[in-house]
């Protein structure tokens, strides 16, 4: 009875559980009953990505960026707490790949790129326009071979490190150009990317992924851009430099091709172009707090943004959750980084899932908090994990 029987099999063995200390989830419900099937199934999905962390390989296209402490930490307590693997991969060694590829490689890829999006040609003219548009397809195909051939899932860029410096001398080996079409490309098929060399986000995002397949509306990288002020609406404007995922986006992409004042290449470059849906979603983070890691999420309203004619890059409009300043607070004494792997389709049961399988502390804002609290759960959790560490 004790074996076969739910009223008492499953307390018994939840019984041994507790004394072992072994942290699970508990869904107690009819097992043909949608709500406890939709627990079950977040669990599934959520197992699936823990499952795939263990065999992650990011690689690294540079270092991260110098005095940016949040895309940084412990790669080696990373690797033992979550299972991702973060190597160093030498950007001279992706150059020799990017020498390889062929004109007509380029070519044959950006006659793709004509068919998936809308072509806008606009301030640089066309020459320039399909010459970067080209030379950005060049480095996708590079990209994805070195991935390829690494067995590499997830990859950060550092825009100060993209091959030679002098792009004016005629044995110029390098990157013309960041490469933020080939990031946003590469992040819709799953490929984890962080920018700046955020190693951490870049994981997060491939997890996100895997947990998110076959839901509808998509997931992104994304970057804390901007704030607009305006009472009780006021928002965060997210983007980046370019590399914003094409999944959040709301109607079909623009490939525009604008110049970019940022980096060691300052020069014309391809990326595309769109706003992201509106409704509600979910961003989250990982952190390093040097005695362990913290897992952060926040809900968030996207919003319909007005026009941005001077910003040519793709972007999401939100306002924070519970309100702009509780939020947006919350997340600053939490340690959240400037970087989030933000989803539409997910909910924060699937991050709390995450945490716990991957045994990590998980702490979440949502339109129940309040500042007073959250900094209370925050003042108790950092005397637990202290005691925890002592007690072992």
């Amino acid at each position: 009875m004790n074996l076969n029987q739910s009223a008492h099999g499953d307390i018994e063995f939840g019984h041994i559980c507790t004394r072992m200390r072994v942290p699970r989830k508990v869904v107690c419900g009819y097992w043909k009953d949608e709500q406890a099937q939709k627990q079950i199934a977040v669990w599934a999905r959520v197992a699936a990505g823990v499952a795939d962390a263990k065999n992650v390989r990011c690689l690294m296209f540079g270092m991260n960026m110098n005095n940016v402490a949040v895309t940084d930490g412990d790669r080696v307590e990373f690797e033992q707490r979550l299972g991702y693997h973060v190597d160093y991969y030498p950007v001279s060694s992706l150059m020799q790949y990017f020498k390889q590829v062929t004109d007509e490689e380029a070519c044959a890829l950006v006659e793709e790129y004509k068919k998936e999006y809308t072509i806008k040609i606009d301030e640089s003219g066309e020459e320039v326009y399909w010459e970067k548009v080209k030379n950005a397809a060049k480095a996708e195909i590079a990209l994805r071979r070195v991935l390829k051939d690494e067995g590499a899932t997830a990859f950060t860029t550092n825009f100060d490190d993209l091959g030679d410096a002098d792009i004016d001398d005629p044995n110029f080996v390098g990157f013309d150009q960041i490469p933020g079409l080939a990031s946003q490309r590469l992040m819709a098929e799953g490929i984890g990317f962080g920018a700046e060399g955020d190693w951490k986000t870049a994981c997060l995002y491939r997890s996100l992924w895997v947990i998110s397949q076959g839901l509808p509306t998509g997931c992104s990288f994304l970057e804390d851009y901007t704030l607009n002020f305006a009472g009780d609406r006021s928002s965060c404007l997210q983007s980046h430099m370019l590399e914003v995922c094409p999944l959040i986006a709301v109607d079909k992409p623009k490939l525009e091709v604008h110049f970019l004042g940022i980096g060691i290449r300052k020069q014309q470059t391809a990326r595309l172009v769109f706003t992201s849906k509106v409704g509600r979603g979910i961003k989250a983070t990982v952190v390093d707090l040097g005695n362990r890691f913290r897992l952060i999420s926040q809900e968030v309203e996207c919003i319909e943004p007005k026009p941005m004619p001077n910003l040519p890059v793709a972007s999401a409009l939100w306002v924070p959750q519970p309100t702009f300043e509780i939020g947006a607070g919350a997340w600053i004494l939490a340690g959240g980084t400037h970087h989030s792997a933000f989803s539409y389709d997910i909910t924060e049961e699937y991050w709390e899932d995450f945490a716990e399988m991957v045994g990590i502390e998980y702490v979440k804002i949502n339109k129940d908090t309040n500042t007073s609290d959250f900094k209370q759960q925050l003042r108790n959790n950092e005397v637990y994990y202290m005691l925890n560490k002592a007690l072992k």
